[in-house]
């Protein structure tokens, strides 16, 4: 297959994940490669997601790796020949990589998790919402990059909003619900966009508390994609050099525990819905 100029996360975690699989075999690359009738090269290119891998042969290296994880294999075969160019590739070129990996990611996870403490999470927002947070961006984007991300955001939505929405769960502290982000009568219309999401039986809005003694989380957003498997999901996190995605077992491992810890602390769906509905009587 043709060498890729740059793979999308999704490829790369293939790559990845192939790696794990031939290190916990306990093969070097070029004894893997040689297996597979292959040079060190591409097997280099094969792991670092630069090279596409057929079906056969991700069964024939998960084969030569002992790997007897049926569902695991499954999915690295839906990985290597999905061929879906996605609404996201209109904006290849002109908005950063990360903001198509994450649409990517969402187009192809089984469940999604988020958890947000200061901002409303973007599969939620209203567009003037989404505005406001872009726009107060330093230095200013110029108004056609803003409206590029503010258009891409909303597009994201389709995944809880879509004819085939997957499962959601979002954990909102109350912080988040009280920062006017935008002005009141948007405020207002944003409380409402996720007090009317909050009633689709597929998705789960729950509130922390401002009024919650020994709370010490607020520094665990995150964006949780579950996978078709477990060792599959991944976890997107926004770091000061970037969008950073992980795909580590024992993180994922941390992220999941520390999502239902902080979800046993909020408020269940029915007293967030009222803690909504107050907030927004009160804009």
């Amino acid at each position: 297959m043709p060498r890729r100029r740059q793979p999308t996360a999704r490829q790369v975690r293939l790559g990845i994940e192939l790696r794990k699989l031939r290190e916990a075999a306990g093969l070097k690359a070029r004894e893997a490669a040689a297996l597979l009738g292959a040079d060190s090269v591409q097997m280099s290119q094969i792991e670092a997601g630069i090279a596409g891998v057929s079906e056969e042969r991700v069964r024939r290296l998960a084969a030569l790796y002992d790997c007897v994880d049926a569902e695991l294999v499954n999915g690295l075969v839906a990985m290597a020949t999905d061929r879906t160019r996605g609404w996201w590739e209109e904006y290849r070129g002109a908005l950063p990589e990360s903001f198509l990996d994450l649409s990517e990611l969402e187009q192809h996870a089984m469940y999604r998790w988020d958890m947000d403490f200061l901002f409303i999470p973007g599969l939620l927002q209203i567009e003037d919402y989404s505005r406001a947070l872009f726009a107060d961006r330093v230095p200013a984007l110029p108004e056609e990059d803003l409206d590029l991300r503010v258009r891409h955001r909303v597009q994201r939505r389709r995944v809880i909003e879509g004819p085939n929405p997957v499962p959601y769960v979002a954990i909102i502290h109350e912080a988040a619900l009280r920062i006017r982000a935008c002005d009141r009568a948007a405020s207002r219309k944003q409380l409402a966009h996720v007090l009317d999401l909050s009633e689709a039986d597929h998705i789960t809005v729950r509130v922390v508390p401002l009024d919650l003694d020994s709370f010490a989380s607020a520094g665990a957003t995150m964006v949780y994609a579950g996978g078709t498997v477990s060792k599959l999901d991944t976890v997107v996190r926004d770091a000061p050099h970037g969008t950073v995605f992980i795909d580590a077992e024992a993180q994922l491992g941390t992220f999941r525990a520390h999502f239902h810890k902080v979800e046993a602390r909020s408020l269940a769906q029915g007293p967030s819905r009222d803690l909504i509905h107050k907030l927004a009587k009160e804009l």
